[in-house]
């Protein structure tokens, strides 16, 4: 899928003190510094568990990477656990791609075309909307962009933007609209033939 928003311990929060609120104007400039001194620790503070969830502690010395465990040959295939049927078909789901040349004809299953611009308020919910859930299984969602792709709009009759195309195999027209009024993917999913 396409990018989506960052996870809640991703995002910066700033915090700012008020140390020397009320203060002289002469100490002044000293709570404007610390003030962006705080703001900008808040910030370190905040990005640094990015990656991990968790704060850094940058007293303590890093420790060193764990070294790369490689299983044993000796490992028989009964030994390994067994997978559940259950848990892979929840982790099928469809995908939202970037069109290009040939995608159509090499993709199987159930193909749709969205005309997205983005510059256009609708798409973007639309767009924010299919990357927020989950695809159906055998689903391809094209992402079209509507200002370049003037021989794809000419080919399917598209004149607004959030237009969606199902299309089959051959690329032929099974059904089209357009979701400017209903900006989900539950929309986009009940369009289907």
């Amino acid at each position: 899928m396409l990018s989506g928003r960052a996870p809640a311990h991703c995002r910066p929060t700033v915090v700012a003190t008020a140390a020397g609120a009320g203060a002289e104007s002469g100490d002044a400039m000293s709570t404007r510094k610390t003030i962006v001194a705080g703001a900008a620790l808040a910030l370190v503070v905040g990005l640094g568990g990015c990656s991990t969830g968790a704060a850094i502690d940058s007293t303590q010395p890093a420790a060193p990477a764990p070294a790369a465990v490689e299983p044993s040959p000796e490992v028989a295939a009964s030994d390994a656990p067994e997978s559940d049927p259950d848990a892979e078909s929840a982790a099928e789901v469809g995908e939202y791609l970037d069109y290009y040349d040939g995608a159509i004809a090499e993709t199987p299953g159930l193909k749709v075309l969205f005309f997205h611009a983005s510059w256009c308020p609708k798409c973007r919910a639309l767009d924010e909307d299919i990357n927020a859930n989950d695809i159906p299984a055998g689903m391809t969602i094209f992402k079209v962009d509507f200002d370049t792709a003037t021989d794809l709009k000419q080919k399917y009759g598209v004149t607004l933007q959030t237009t969606i195309v199902y299309v089959d195999d051959d690329g032929d027209v099974l059904t089209k609209g357009v979701l400017y009024n209903d900006t989900t993917l539950r929309a986009l999913i009940a369009a289907a033939p």
